[in-house]
């Protein structure tokens, strides 16, 4: 199932990987490089609304994402932002944050609100060779 708010995160286009109840997208507005976006498959707009089964795969793809950015950024700290103000589905934001700079493909990729909380609104467009290698690192479902 796709609902609204995974194809407005750029689905299937940004899909790294999915699972039954949850797909992970690299995030189309990077606030840092590597941010993701875990939207639930379902049209639920609460997350009260999601199966009980739904957080026991939500665990294994939190896993997944954080073994996928450890290997990618090399993040200090992760953040995780419920919003769903704009996007009503269920999804959550995934930024790595970062003390210093991280580069990738030539660029510079700073954190710049660090350490405060992520500036959503200061953001780079997702590189291909980001996305590239992000599905390079990755599993393409999770059981």
């Amino acid at each position: 199932m796709t609902n609204a708010t995974m194809t407005k995160f750029g689905y299937p286009r940004t899909l790294l990987m999915q699972g039954r109840h949850w797909a992970l997208l690299a995030r189309p507005a990077q606030v840092t490089l590597g941010s993701l976006v875990l939207c639930s498959r379902s049209e639920a707009n609460a997350y009260g609304a999601l199966p009980a089964d739904a957080f026991v795969e939500q665990g294994k793809m939190v896993a997944a994402a954080e073994d996928l950015l450890r290997r990618f950024v090399s993040f200090d700290r992760i953040n995780y932002l419920m919003l769903m103000m704009v996007d009503p589905n269920v999804h959550f934001h995934i930024i790595p944050r970062y003390s210093t700079p991280r580069q990738f493909d030539g660029m510079d990729f700073p954190d710049s609100a660090w350490p405060g909380p992520p500036d959503l609104t200061r953001t780079t467009p997702l590189h291909d060779s980001v996305l590239a290698a992000l599905k390079r690192l990755t599993d393409s479902s999770v059981a």
